[in-house]
């Protein structure tokens, strides 16, 4: 069974997703400003395959939560997935259509009162997780003639859903950056007394918002500090980007990619090239 790559990449402005999906199938919506703080990016997504075709989609963590929507037979099932640190592979075949809303770190315990470690590697189903005033949102999302109203419906309901912030947030928002920024690395000792808190208590905030230890956070923020470095280098020379990325070696290098995305750097980069040279031509591989 043929597979292809989903990458995203957490800090690109554009929020557009390095993918080989055909760009046409993803369409993407402006975050109203209100909703800033919960919501990174707002994505609708249609994809028709024949009936003898199934592709199989591997999609890299970035260690986001997200709401999922998907559209099918009359109906739509939406899922709150909360953030993991392992690849996701997916089943693609018929008609693939619905929505992918990205949260923001802290924005489950803001949304739905569900601390993220709670979340982590789960996928939660709409009716389990949203009170009661907001559990229609699957019915108006069906009715919708398109996608715009479908997000605006969406949108509608996580702003009903917001509480006042937690003065913690920022507290978390900032240590994120700093473990996830490639140059002037700090320890987690290091931040916590830069934050005036202990390691335990940077630790429980980081399961709260997150629902990632902050060494983990970190390697995500690594990986995909090392996919923005290959997508402007044509020959890679490992050792070179292993250092360049924050790794010891060369050989750390490679573990780490083989436990947070299931391939080797070179597999992972040979299948994209792969995959975009037939995604140029008009296919999917």
């Amino acid at each position: 069974m043929p597979e292809r790559l989903f990458v995203r990449l957490p800090d690109d402005p554009s929020c557009a997703p390095e993918t080989t999906v055909p760009a046409s199938t993803l369409t993407a919506f402006a975050v109203p400003a209100a909703l800033r703080s919960a919501v990174v990016h707002v994505m609708a997504y249609e994809e028709r395959f024949t009936p003898d075709r199934e592709v199989v989609e591997r999609v890299l963590p970035d260690g986001a939560s997200r709401l999922l929507i998907g559209l099918h037979g009359g109906a739509a099932s939406i899922h709150v997935a909360g953030a993991r640190a392992t690849p996701v592979l997916l089943t693609m075949s018929g008609h693939m259509h619905g929505l992918s809303i990205t949260l923001n770190p802290g924005a489950t315990l803001g949304l739905f009162g569900v601390p993220a470690n709670e979340l982590c590697a789960l996928t939660v189903p709409w009716h389990d997780i949203a009170p009661p005033a907001q559990r229609d949102l699957p019915e108006l999302v069906v009715a919708a003639a398109d996608d715009a109203t479908r997000v605006r419906h969406v949108l509608r309901s996580l702003q009903a859903l917001q509480r006042p912030q937690d003065p913690a947030r920022r507290l978390v928002e900032h240590a994120a950056r700093r473990l996830g920024a490639q140059k002037d690395r700090v320890s987690l000792r290091a931040l916590a007394a830069e934050l005036n808190l202990s390691e335990r208590r940077v630790q429980q905030l980081f399961a709260s918002h997150i629902g990632l230890a902050p060494s983990v956070w970190r390697r995500l923020q690594r990986l995909h500090g090392t996919l923005r470095l290959l997508r402007t280098t044509k020959a890679p020379q490992w050792a070179e980007i292993a250092l360049c990325a924050g790794y010891y070696d060369q050989s750390h290098l490679i573990n780490e990619f083989r436990t947070l995305c299931g391939l080797t750097p070179q597999q992972l980069l040979q299948r994209a090239v792969s995959d975009s040279s037939n995604t140029s031509k008009g296919g999917i591989p």
